[in-house]
């Protein structure tokens, strides 16, 4: 199947940026969606980005204007450039992807923590 790493979280400041990466690996046939999800301590996992193979985008209101989300179809990875962070960004980010190879099927990776301090 397809495994996910993602990596980039860390300890910033209010209105720093940090960049997060998630590089598939495994039995990949052709990545479709990526997407990046965020779940903050005491809720439920929610959406923040996706990028489909053709490159069209989408955001969660909260972060348009201050994330991006982008691809390297060569290198299987998808990113996200987040500037403008605020303590309210403080989760842990996972991201997501599906495979035209294994239909009806997501692969997520483990997460990585981005903690905002105010």
């Amino acid at each position: 199947q397809v495994q996910l790493v993602e990596s980039g979280g860390g300890l910033v400041q209010a209105g720093g940026s940090l960049r997060l990466s998630c590089a598939a690996s495994g039995n990949i046939v052709r990545i479709n969606v990526m997407g990046w999800y965020r779940q903050a301590p005491g809720e439920q996992r929610k959406l923040v980005a996706t990028i489909t193979s053709g490159g069209r985008t989408n955001y969660v209101d909260s972060v348009m204007g201050r994330f991006t989300i982008s691809r390297d179809n060569a290198k299987n990875t998808v990113y996200l450039q987040m500037n403008s962070l605020k303590p309210e960004d403080t989760a842990v980010y996972y991201c997501k992807m599906s495979d035209v190879g294994y239909p009806g099927m997501d692969f997520w990776g483990k997460g990585t923590l981005v903690t905002v301090s105010s």
